[in-house]
């Protein structure tokens, strides 16, 4: 099942896309933590194998990101070993953690500004996993794949010197505004199946740049979830980001960073695909 959410900024309405490539109104008020915590995505799949979903009108329309106001987003770091590699680092012994604001959060076409006085901002095509049930301290594998509502695309956008090169933590060049855009759709973990074999690819102005696959992931998805829920409690609605393959600007000849009116084009096997035009802050 593919959840979204159409219409303008500030406006989106959730609806479901049915076999069909239609759109069919949940009636819903919005796909969020309490959607997720109430059994929302059992009460839609349940109303629409009914056939009681109305038909959504509207052609055209924005697509906002699938998940509204994720409580947190929880990243990981140098998850794939190409990446590390083109990065100069260590593979990572455990997760490498971090955390991006949740109002970076864009749809999966609108606009990504390049921060004030940036001159190294990056992108970065991820499996984005969002959390459908508390989760605490885990103890399997089985128990995270459970807490899993299901997955989407991020992308991931860093600005390389805020996030390496000012001090401190990596937060500086991950929470710039529009920084990770998501979507198009959130897409059940029943219809996803395996997420470890799931093809991530990304071109910039029509050259492909990324072409990684989740099977090269150091840490895949169920030990990433129950790892973190070690750490933090996750909760309904938050969106783990769990890492790039190689192609990314920093690791390539020249480091050819983002300008104003390049063409992010990314996508994931079965997730649907994105694009943004890079803009100026």
């Amino acid at each position: 099942m593919k959840l979204l959410r159409v219409g303008p900024v500030g406006q989106e309405r959730p609806v479901v896309l049915d076999a069909a490539g239609d759109l069919r109104d949940i009636g819903e008020p919005e796909i969020d933590g309490a959607f997720f915590a109430s059994g929302g995505v059992a009460r839609v799949r349940d109303a629409l194998e009914g056939g009681r979903l109305p038909l959504f009108e509207g052609e055209g329309l924005r697509v906002g990101t699938p998940v509204a106001r994720p409580g947190k987003i929880v990243c990981i770091g140098l998850n794939y070993r190409d990446h590390a590699a083109e990065s100069g680092a260590q593979e990572p012994e455990e997760p490498v953690v971090f955390m991006k604001a949740p109002n970076t959060v864009v749809g999966p076409d609108d606009e990504v500004l390049v921060p004030r006085g940036s001159v190294k901002t990056d992108w970065e095509v991820e499996l984005a996993v969002v959390i459908g049930k508390q989760a605490r301290y885990l103890d399997s594998r089985e128990a995270a794949l459970d807490a899993i509502a299901g997955y989407t695309i991020s992308n991931d956008v860093s600005e390389r010197e805020f996030q390496l090169e000012r001090g401190g933590q990596w937060d500086k060049g991950k929470s710039c505004e529009t920084f990770n855009p998501m979507g198009p759709w959130l897409v059940t973990a029943d219809e996803v199946g395996d997420p470890q074999d799931l093809a991530l690819r990304l071109w910039i102005n029509g050259e492909l740049r990324q072409d990684g696959n989740t099977k090269n992931m150091i840490f895949d998805v169920a030990e990433i979830v129950r790892y973190l829920s070690q750490f933090m409690v996750l909760e309904p609605g938050d969106v783990v980001n769990t890492g790039t393959p190689a192609g990314v600007a920093l690791g390539l000849p020249g480091q050819p960073y983002l300008r104003a009116g390049d063409v992010m084009e990314l996508e994931i096997a079965g997730l649907g695909r994105q694009r943004q035009t890079v803009g100026q802050a």
